[in-house]
């Protein structure tokens, strides 16, 4: 097997689904993560069609299943919480839902006992010769590697550090979104979630965990913003900024959002490359085709991407140039279906009266319109775009 020692950057969904795989085909698998264990918390993902797949494929269905969600009903309120308009259960979930933070750690304890885990620590520089490649870390000594898998996501360390500055990749959709969990002050029940929308702005509330807490979620419409994605007290002033003096249940929302055991913010936006791979790097899900969290489908294509990428470096006795042309070649197809979900994405935060008017009456008739299945069937419909080999 000519590419043995492989080093994965990223251990939330990607990175440990490569790892579970490379285990399986003898390869030795180190993964390195910035924070010091796996991140908790994160917003429900679901899975669909090839994606779920893999996961039986894995045999970790069963374990995940443990900790499925399911979202409710999705109602839209005015500041009085009175219902304007609302879709059905199901019409956000696929076949199989779970947070992000649970499904990570069932990642995680699937491979940590044949994966080295290296959390609290980074690569700092990447240098390849004929032989392979030597990483430098920011707290570890420097090692030798056969190959690297960039799973770092949308704002990608090995993506910057081999391929240069993201600002050629980033396609920003106009949004940003936050996210945190807090108690579930509001009762809801059944996993269901309400939605208050005014102006360019969003804001939702979610029941989560058998109802015991809630998630909720703020989205913003604007132009490009230069911040510091790692300074959260810099984003949780720019939420505070954003929606103060707004209405509904927003007050309480900001007062529990500093409480909060988690938070997550960022641009709603997509990678786009010409090529995934340089010279014995090659990147995994969002660090190299982030398609947006308005696609749903960033997982799968995580999952589904992982289970390619090691298929395809057994199948090529680990020779790195035929297995990552043909995981590129593979995975195109799905990526640019899933890519294109996400198009429309400003009319869930729309920034003119009309277009919030409109948003509105859509959500108003949808459901009693043939458009309805279609929009569930819709991502189904760019899952299937790629057919899974069977490596075994």
């Amino acid at each position: 097997m000519k590419a043995k020692k492989i080093l994965i950057s990223g251990a939330s969904v990607a990175g440990p689904a490569l790892a579970f795989w490379l285990n399986k085909y003898g390869f030795e698998g180190t993964i390195i993560e910035r924070a010091p264990g796996i991140r908790p918390g994160g917003y429900a993902i679901d899975f669909r069609g090839p994606a779920m797949q893999v996961l039986e494929r894995m045999n970790l269905v069963k374990e995940i299943k443990k900790y499925e969600t399911r979202a409710g009903n999705i109602t839209i309120v005015n500041k009085n919480n009175k219902k304007l308009a609302a879709m059905p259960d199901g019409f956000t979930s696929g076949e199989l839902e779970i947070m992000r933070g649970d499904l990570a750690n069932v990642f995680y304890e699937a491979t940590k006992a044949n994966t080295e885990y290296l959390f609290d620590d980074s690569i700092t520089a990447i240098q390849e010769d004929a032989n392979g490649v030597t990483v430098s870390f920011n707290r570890s000594e420097s090692r030798r590697f056969d190959l690297v898998i960039g799973a770092d996501g949308l704002h990608s360390n090995v993506r910057a550090l081999t391929f240069g500055d993201e600002s050629q990749f980033m396609h920003h959709l106009g949004i940003y979104f936050a996210i945190f969990s807090t108690p579930n002050f509001m009762q809801l029940k059944d996993m269901a979630g309400l939605y208050y929308g005014t102006l360019g702005k969003r804001v939702g509330v979610f029941s989560a965990n058998n109802d015991t807490e809630a998630r909720a979620s703020f989205y913003f419409a604007s132009p490009q913003i230069a911040y510091n994605y790692r300074d959260i007290a810099q984003q949780k002033e720019m939420i505070r900024r954003r929606f103060m003096g707004e209405q509904w249940q927003v007050p309480q929302l900001l007062k529990l959002m500093d409480e909060a055991p988690d938070f997550y913010f960022d641009s709603v936006s997509q990678i786009r490359m010409d090529r995934w791979q340089k010279g014995r790097v090659v990147l995994l899900g969002d660090a190299g085709y982030c398609a947006s969290p308005m696609s749903g489908m960033g997982t799968s294509m995580a999952v589904i991407g992982a289970y390619i990428l090691a298929g395809e470096l057994m199948a090529a006795n680990g020779s790195h140039v035929i297995a990552f042309n043909k995981y590129e070649t593979m995975m195109r197809p799905l990526v640019s279906a899933c890519q294109k979900l996400a198009e429309g994405a400003e009319w869930f935060v729309p920034q003119t009266k009309f277009k919030l008017w409109m948003s509105r009456q859509i959500w108003k008739i949808l459901p009693y319109t043939p458009w309805k299945n279609m929009m569930i069937e819709m991502p189904l419909k760019a899952a299937n775009a790629i057919s899974l080999p069977d490596y075994n």
